[in-house]
């Protein structure tokens, strides 16, 4: 049996926000803009007496210096940070990557990633890398055929090539 993972939270908050969010994707269902669903969602965590803020800033910057800037859908009781999708498609790497990245910048201890475009909610928990390496971009990006091996490809063997045989004989 494998063992349940407690996040920083105990588990309690992050339970209590996934079950905000089902209760707003049982109400209003999938379909709708990204935008809908965080306000929706902002609602019923303040109906819940849980402290969100919506698209709360978070600054990066390099020596010293501010170069860029992003909002965090909802950040929750400053602890939990909330990246909503609204896609027909089952999350990526991509969408993990992005919050993986957001939970670097802010330093929070645990990230919930939820797709709520489709027929049943999707949500994933994500929790700090182990490292201090660099943000990184991973999925689609970062892909490798799992036949090759690091190098270099393989090479082209044209389609008149590859395993037929003539009879000019």
């Amino acid at each position: 049996m494998s063992k349940l993972i407690v996040d920083a939270t105990g588990n309690d908050l992050t339970y209590r926000i996934i079950g905000a969010a089902m209760a707003v994707h049982n109400f209003i269902g999938p379909g709708y803009k990204e935008e809908v669903y965080e306000r929706a969602l902002e609602v019923e965590l303040r109906d819940r007496e849980i402290g969100v803020e919506r698209q709360f800033p978070v600054e990066v910057a390099y020596a010293d210096l501010r170069v860029g800037q992003f909002y965090l859908d909802l950040f929750v009781e400053r602890t939990v940070v909330v990246e909503l999708k609204a896609f027909p498609h089952a999350l990526t790497d991509d969408e993990q990557g992005q919050v993986i990245n957001y939970l670097k910048a802010t330093q929070a201890p645990v990230a919930l990633l939820f797709n709520f475009g489709r027929r049943k909610l999707e949500w994933k928990r994500l929790l700090p890398p182990q490292d201090d390496g660099p943000l990184q971009r991973i999925g689609r990006d970062d892909v490798r055929k799992a036949h090759r091996k690091r190098g270099e490809p393989p090479a082209y063997v044209p389609a008149s090539k590859r395993g037929t045989t003539t009879n000019n004989e």
